[in-house]
């Protein structure tokens, strides 16, 4: 059966119409797509901006067909993966790509437009370009309490921990830094609180990698069965008979991997080094102080 839509579409000033006559199997199916890209109005799906959104290259269309549904999931993960290792120029690559592809989910693209709405400022292309080239260099930076510090940088790269963006870095100053001696030289600098124009380059070598400690934890019950390997564990072992799971991993902060675990509860334990399970046992006696509990 055929019908009529009628299309009100902001192509000019003023809005014009456009009648399509059309199966109610085809307006149907339009409609989905309007839905599958998060087009309504008023909770229903809106064909106009639909139509609207192709005329202006907002969602492409190609003859050659859809990417598959493996393709367009693995670029997702070079896209996130990419931002987690501080190649954003890359990450910025990769994300218009997907942008460019019809059959991107109406999430992933919101994500993605947001990142790439990010404004590039001179301190941070500077900050990439030097990480890139493998470039030590100086920057200003503000703490928590206020402090303005110089740090001189032989190893980085920008990286999310709990939703905000790090520069984890090995610097040559240590002054002040809380973690424990093996890890002392590595810091984790809040990019925002960066001051503009204050990163140059420095006449240093460049390092490898991070200071990295070997830490040994036990898992326990529904943990040890559930866990998921995450890419900087080392081992991954049954123990006593298949009732603990045993993972080392080399760890860059005991900050960062305390805050990871103290979720697990009783189901982890920290093994090896002492020093390590020692900063476990001191934030577990603050904790029970806290409620007036006796260790």
């Amino acid at each position: 059966m055929m019908g009529l839509l009628t299309l009100l579409v902001a192509v000019s000033r003023p809005q014009k119409t456009i009648t399509l006559s059309i199966s109610d199997e085809d307006k149907a199916r339009l409609e989905s797509l309007a839905l599958d890209f998060g087009l309504k109005w008023g909770g229903r799906p809106n064909v106009s901006k639909f139509i609207e959104a192709i005329a202006r290259k907002r969602i492409l269309t190609s003859k050659s067909g859809q990417w598959s549904e493996e393709r367009m999931e693995s670029l997702r993960r070079a896209f996130h993966a990419l931002i987690d290792q501080g190649q954003l120029s890359s990450a910025r690559a990769v994300g218009e790509l997907l942008l460019e592809r019809g059959e991107l989910g109406v999430t992933l693209r919101r994500q993605i437009e947001q990142f790439m709405d990010q404004p590039s400022v001179a301190w941070r292309s500077q900050i990439e370009m030097f990480l890139e080239e493998q470039q030590p260099f100086r920057l200003m930076y503000q703490d928590a309490a206020g402090r303005v510090r110089s740090f001189t940088v032989c190893h980085g790269a920008i990286v999310f921990h709990e939703k905000r963006q790090y520069l984890d870095c090995w610097c040559e100053e240590s002054d002040g830094n809380t973690d424990i001696p093996a890890l002392c030289h590595n810091w984790s600098l809040r990019l925002d609180r960066i001051p503009e124009a204050a990163v140059t380059a420095a006449d240093r070598p460049w390092r490898r990698d991070l200071d990295r400690l070997t830490v040994t934890f036990n898992l326990y019950q529904q943990l040890a069965v559930g866990y998921q390997v995450k890419n900087e564990d080392a081992t991954d072992r049954w123990e006593v008979g298949g009732l603990v799971r045993q993972i080392t991993r080399r760890v860059t902060s005991t900050f960062w991997f305390l805050r990871e675990i103290l979720p697990y509860g009783s189901l982890c334990e920290v093994v090896a080094p002492t020093a390590v399970r020692q900063r476990m046992e001191q934030t577990l006696t603050q904790m029970a102080a806290r409620y007036s509990l006796t260790v």
